[in-house]
């Protein structure tokens, strides 16, 4: 009997040999996103508090471990000249330069570098090693310290170890226990696809216009090509692509140069080898390489002999050193194009002489030629690249200063205010990036407010979309935007054009008045408003529940506000509004899906929302789209009633629009969009819309819609945890 042909268990959920419903329906809308990190995945129980746990360590005691650490060189992995400080930092600075700022996805917030694809990557090569040289401190430290935590902490004591002085430091990175997968990375379908391939390219017309959200040139690459645009050398075309994608991570000139040359101050390339001989990745290796990817076997393939991005060597004469030479060597020396051992384009200096020369990493009576990559030389070459060289190159105290705040803010951009900050190291300054936002008063009388808004003229509909586009903002991925700090009043927000800015400057005027009188935020009179909609609907309804309120929020000021790293939260679409900025490609159930992912919704929350929505009339502008009601105004489940009843047909009338047709007399009752027809058409959400249509869940419903749309209000109350 053929073993393999007769087996008896299932394999498609292992192999490659099931097709899995999207192979079977691509075009289906897939709502795994809303479902990842399942509670199920996670082996804590609900009782484990990371934030709690991890302020027991004895962070001093942490820190001699992994300071112990860099300089206990192991022979599975020797360290480079007996140090792992620049494979360390290597790791941390991969696992952080993931964020993107256009949706907050990425960083190293979630120690998500453990899973694909991030741990297979091209440009994460070798770092596998790293997690393993830190196992032994996870297993001592335990629940108390998550993998995303230590990956950059040892990045931090491993500069402080070479000599340098950092910002700061905060725990607080939850782990996450299942492949992310929510970032889009991009469509291509190779690693490292040139962007001269038009089926791969993630360009437009011009290397500016790299496709949003995508922040690195490459599927692959955390940053830039370190040979070149699409591995062909040129030092100013590297310095356009290095400007975009480290625009797309909020970082400016001064911030990517500084982080360029901390970087590459320490530490090497490894390249002396033949690339062709390493093993799979990661996620394709053996069983027997428990984890390990890119083997090495038919030659040495550690120590000299590594091989990791194909350049090899260092940039300094002392690359365990926190130094200035790195601007010294670059800007010492003419440089040459060559080829490293492994076929990878690298510069090396004309003429150097060899006291000046680091030393092999094995042998230090051994000399080694130093090295700089297309994006070092762009430093240099680059008209404004060079004048922020030259300045640190002279100015050694400035330079520091200048990349210890750009490190901590690559390492910390994801981890949202400073308010969710831990531990003995954070720093005391408020800084803009951080998006800080002043305590608000929490101690007044609630009831004698909320009569003030009720008097004040305002319409049930205008306070809720107030409330709803102050809250939608925000972004679980890095933890920025939503109501707390009213920045819906500041530019850019208030000309927004999803966010209607004529209804809004007349909200905000009466607002203004009532805090001026009472003190209490706007803030807060924005959500209190909104919630108060929310009750007169539900008691237009017939039902008697009440809307929670924490007082507290406060106003945050034009000088807190980063107003150009704002304008990455403007909402392109909003399908809980019906509102579009402009005709996409992508369907707008997508977007929908993108949004409430981004916000923290699961689908059934998602579902919830996009019901009561409909029904109380707050649509973009005031559109009838998707309202399934005769009854606007009221917390009804009338969007599901109708939406299942059979006595309607669904009639198509364009590529965004619908109309709901009485079988009976052909007459159209109602028009709809995509995100109102997909909760009817997906057999997912469908059951959901189901289950609210039932003539026994009403009043579930209503309460349903309240804890959905607390929990948007109150996403950024960090405060409430």
């Amino acid at each position: 009997m053929d073993d393999q042909v007769k087996c008896p268990v299932m394999h498609g959920s292992l192999t490659s040999a099931g097709k899995s419903n999207l192979d079977w329906w691509p075009n289906s809308l897939n709502l795994d996103i809303l479902h990842q990190q399942d509670r199920k995945t996670n082996p804590y129980t609900d009782a484990f508090n990371y934030r709690e746990a991890v302020q027991k360590i004895d962070v001093q005691a942490l820190k001699k471990d992994l300071t112990d650490l860099m300089t206990e060189s192991q022979p599975w992995w020797p360290a480079d000249w007996g140090h792992y400080g620049g494979l360390m930092i290597r790791m941390a600075w991969h696992a952080a330069g993931s964020y993107r700022v256009s949706d907050g996805r990425g960083g190293a917030g979630s120690g998500d570098q453990r899973f694909a694809p991030l741990n297979s990557w091209p440009d994460n090569t070798n770092l596998d090693k790293a997690r393993r040289l830190l196992w032994p401190i996870k297993k001592k430290y335990g629940n108390s310290l998550s993998w995303a935590d230590l990956f950059i902490l040892a990045g931090n004591v491993a500069y402080e170890s070479m000599g340098f002085k950092t910002f700061g430091f905060s725990f607080g990175r939850e782990d996450i226990w299942h492949p992310e997968k929510d970032p889009y990375w991009g469509a291509e379908e190779e690693w490292l696809a040139p962007s001269t391939n038009e089926e791969n390219s993630r360009y437009g017309d011009t290397r500016e216009s790299l496709e949003n959200p995508l922040a690195a040139v490459m599927m692959g690459l955390i940053y830039v090509n370190p040979e070149g645009v699409d591995g062909n050398p040129d030092p100013l075309k590297t310095a356009q692509d290095m400007r975009v994608t480290f625009a797309r991570m909020a970082m400016n000139d001064e911030e990517t140069v500084a982080l360029t040359a901390g970087g590459h101050t320490v530490g090497k390339a490894h390249g002396n080898g033949d690339a062709a001989n390493q093993g799979p990745a990661p996620e394709g290796a053996g069983l027997e390489e428990q984890g390990f990817g890119w083997t090495i076997t038919k030659t040495r393939g550690i120590g000299r002999d590594t091989v990791t991005s194909g350049i090899e060597g260092a940039w300094t004469g002392e690359p365990t050193k926190w130094d200035n030479g790195y601007f010294d060597i670059l800007f010492k020396h003419e440089w040459k194009l060559v080829k490293s051992p492994a076929g990878a384009w690298q510069y090396e200096p004309v003429e150097i002489a060899e006291e000046d020369m680091p030393v092999d990493v094995e042998d230090p009576s051994i000399r080694r030629m130093p090295m700089m990559t297309d994006a070092d030389m762009a430093l240099k070459v680059d008209p404004e690249y060079r004048k922020i060289s030259e300045r640190f190159r002279d100015d050694q105290a400035y330079f520091e200063d200048v990349f210890a705040r750009a490190w901590f803010k690559l390492t910390h951009r994801d981890m949202g205010p400073k308010s969710r900050y831990i531990g003995p190291e954070v720093p005391d300054e408020d800084l803009i990036w951080q998006d800080p936002i002043p305590a608000g008063k929490s101690d007044y009388d609630v009831a004698a407010v909320k009569a003030r808004v009720a008097d004040a003229g305002l319409s049930a509909v205008d306070r809720i979309n107030t409330a709803w586009d102050s809250a939608r903002t925000f972004r679980n991925s890095d933890k920025r935007g939503g109501a707390n700090g009213a920045r819906i009043r500041l530019a850019p927000q208030n000309e927004w054009v999803g966010n209607e800015p004529e209804r809004l400057s007349k909200v905000l005027a009466a607002y203004e008045t009532i805090s001026a009188d009472t003190g209490v935020s706007i803030a807060d009179l924005i959500v209190l408003g909104g919630n108060m909609g929310i009750e007169e609907a539900i008691k237009a309804a017939g039902h008697d529940v009440e809307v929670p309120f924490a007082p507290g929020r406060g106003d945050a000021s034009a000088e807190q506000t980063d107003a150009e790293s704002f304008e990455w939260l403007e909402p392109q679409a909003d399908g809980f509004r019906n509102f579009a900025k402009a005709d996409f490609m992508v369907e707008p159930e997508e977007m929908l899906l993108d949004r409430a992912q981004l916000m923290n919704l699961t689908a059934p929350e998602m579902t919830v929302l996009i019901g009561g929505m409909r029904v109380l009339g707050t649509n973009y502008k005031g559109s009838e789209h998707g309202v399934f009601t005769d009854r606007v105004g009221q917390l009804t489940t009338d969007f599901f009633v109708n939406l299942t009843d059979m006595n309607y047909r669904w009639v198509p009338k364009g590529r965004n629009h619908y109309e709901i047709v009485d079988r009976a007399t052909d007459k159209a009752r109602w028009t709809a969009t995509r995100a109102d027809l997909v909760f009817g058409s997906n057999s997912v959400l469908r059951s959901y819309a189901e289950f609210y249509a039932q003539d026994d869940n009403q009043e579930r419903f209503v309460r349903d819609f309240v804890a959905a749309w607390t929990k948007v209000m109150n996403a950024d109350r960090f405060d409430l945890a």
